[in-house]
């Protein structure tokens, strides 16, 4: 039994500080890049007000006449050059280390995630598609760096371009400098009636991505079932139903946080208007304001209006960046395997016992399992069979630990295995099933597969014992060959004998067979089988079977039905019990003829 998938990302306690303080640690590794950036930016920031303030001077004195000094046509041009290019060059220098540290931090997260990944518990993968998880890996990871580096480019950059300006503005005029700062407590109160709005707009962006990244998944690797059962019809509607909720939720985001925009100019404009209206009052009834100083110091308005809208902007990139931070650290947070275990076990000798083990799945009706008591002496075979549901996997799965039993206790040579180390338990253990896991590598990396130091004399012995050795020379560049995406480029038999071939190299005194031949032919059966005979010499052999050579010759047979052991015994004396395991027999017996039948009449290729 699996549990249902959710694709929903789960909730995080952490405030909206919290978060930021949190994603800063990421860029402290960079301090002194990101300390020169701001550096850069700072002076870059300063240059700001020097244009405003050249305006002044060449109104109130340049065109009367004067040429000497920075009145000289040539000079003043060669000033607002310079100052530009001076701008130009530290703006360069700043965008170049701050893209640096970003990218740095995208490094450092995806790769304390895919860490993360790699430890977390099979329940998780239980409950979750992974495309949803891809999607946190992927994209949501971008997201963050403008929370924890675009953003601060923007609040330090324009910031002191805003104090600058301001501060040249107040030179000038304080009277009209304290009409125009009349408009940012006002700006900030629309600013802050959009956060939540827009933090919200950009979770659901991201759930709506996981969505379409689950759909996309699954019809890449169910390419061949979509085309079969013409379902690309469902799979478009599917696909456009994820692409219209995340269209949807980015309109959203968009309305919220375009309207910020048109209500921070609308400000501006009300206080531009009333400022005109001041300073042409003050020109009519004073010398306090010349054209120079008022064009000086529009110009000065003018150029705060950019940084300033920026500034008030910056709340969009910000939400959806510690959105993002929420679905990176909520993956970061998930609570690993338990690995409480303290004794290292070495090469064991295979005896496991199982007493008293219960297992119930969450939320299930009833018990998986219920009472398992069951011995495997070290290097017997004992077979599971029994029909589907009956709970033959999910014991299989206590072993390794993929899953914890509800009550009860399994153990390896005298040693419950919940005191082992999870690396020295699984270190004793390896895995032959149905469904072939193999990489887009090698053959060779594929058979080597988490060994380390492995020979090629190695790999062939081990390639030769699962008859594999035939087919691997018989490919382009033998164990250089690359396979495909989960060995597309071989045969179901040829992937099996690859998988046999790494549990071989392996050498674990404990073997785990589920179902490793029930979706072969009969030909690709017998090398499969031929090969799982060497595995299992000498090996303690837990199998999950349905084929009857499998079965026949394990040492004892087990029959389980709704999660309870009804049976027990070798080949021989559960047939003349005539019970549950000599009609499961029959049955097998009857189906395997009928196969046999059918594929003697299939025409030769």
């Amino acid at each position: 039994m699996t549990p249902s998938s959710d694709t929903s990302y789960s909730a995080t306690p952490l405030t909206s500080r919290e978060l930021y303080i949190r994603l800063l640690g990421y860029v402290r590794p960079y301090w002194r890049i990101f300390a020169l950036a701001i550096l850069f930016m700072a002076i870059s920031a300063a240059t700001e007000p020097i244009f405003p303030a050249l305006m002044k001077p060449l109104l109130d004195n340049g065109f009367g006449g004067k040429t000497t000094g920075v009145y000289n046509p040539w000079v003043l041009p060669l000033i607002i050059v310079g100052v530009f290019l001076l701008r130009g060059v530290f703006g360069f220098c700043a965008d170049y280390a701050l893209a640096w540290v970003s990218n740095k931090v995208v490094l450092d997260l995806r790769n304390d995630m895919f860490k993360r990944l790699v430890q977390l518990p099979t329940t998780f993968f239980d409950n979750q598609s992974s495309g949803a998880v891809m999607s946190r890996i992927a994209y949501d990871v971008t997201g963050v760096t403008g929370a924890a580096t675009g953003v601060l480019t923007i609040l330090i950059k324009d910031t002191l371009a805003v104090i600058g300006l301001l501060g040249w503005m107040f030179y000038l005029n304080w009277m009209l400098s304290l009409i125009a700062l009349v408009m940012i407590p006002a700006i900030a109160l629309a600013v802050l009636s959009f956060s939540k709005r827009l933090r919200a707009t950009s979770r659901g962006v991201q759930r709506a991505m996981g969505e379409i990244m689950h759909v996309l998944e699954e019809s890449i690797e169910a390419h061949k079932v979509v085309k079969i059962f013409g379902g690309q019809s469902y799979e478009g509607r599917r696909f456009a139903d994820a692409s219209g909720r995340q269209r949807s939720q980015s309109m959203r985001q968009t309305i919220a946080a375009a309207a910020l925009g048109p209500i921070v100019q609308l400000f501006a404009a009300l206080a531009l208007a009333t400022i005109i209206t001041v300073a042409i009052q003050q020109s009519n009834t004073s010398d306090q304001t010349t054209v120079g100083s008022f064009v000086s110091f529009i110009t000065a308005m003018l150029m705060l209006l950019a940084p300033l809208k920026r500034l008030t902007d910056i709340n969009a990139p910000l939400q959806r960046g510690l959105a993002a931070a929420e679905s990176v650290f909520d993956l970061i947070n998930q609570t690993p395997e338990d690995d409480f275990g303290t004794t290292v076990l070495g090469r064991a000798n295979g005896n496991v016992m199982f007493r008293n083990v219960h297992l119930r799945y969450p939320d299930a009706s009833r018990e998986a399992l219920a009472g398992i008591n069951l011995s495997l002496p070290g290097g017997k075979t004992v077979a599971l069979v029994g029909t589907s549901g009956s709970g033959k996997t999910s014991l299989a799965n206590l072993l390794p630990r993929f899953y914890h039993p509800t009550s009860g206790e399994i153990l390896i040579d005298d040693h419950s295995i919940e005191t082992l180390t999870l690396a020295s338990l699984r270190a004793n253990i390896a895995l032959v099933s149905q469904d072939v896991v193999l990489f887009n590598d090698t053959v060779a990396a594929n058979i080597a597969y988490g060994l380390q130091g492995v020979t090629q004399e190695s790999l062939e012995q081990a390639a030769r014992a699962a008859h594999a050795l035939e087919f691997i020379q018989t490919m382009p560049q033998g164990f250089a060959t690359l396979i495909g995406e989960n060995g597309v480029k071989l045969s179901g038999g040829q992937r099996q004998r690859l998988a046999i071939a790494r549990a071989i190299l392996k050498n674990a005194p404990i073997l785990i067979l589920d179902e490793a031949t029930s979706a072969l032919d009969t030909e690709s059966e017998r090398h499969v089988q031929a090969a799982l005979d060497v595995l299992m010499k000498n090996r303690t052999t837990l199998v999950v079977a349905h084929r009857l050579s499998t079965i026949e010759h394990a040492d004892r047979i087990v029959v389980l039905e709704a999660g309870r052991i009804v049976e027990e015994g070798c080949h021989a004396e559960l047939l003349e019990k005539n019970a549950a395991y000599a009609n499961f027999y029959r049955m097998q017996r009857t189906a395997e003829k009928q196969q046999e039948n059918w594929q003697e009449k299939q025409p030769l290729s």
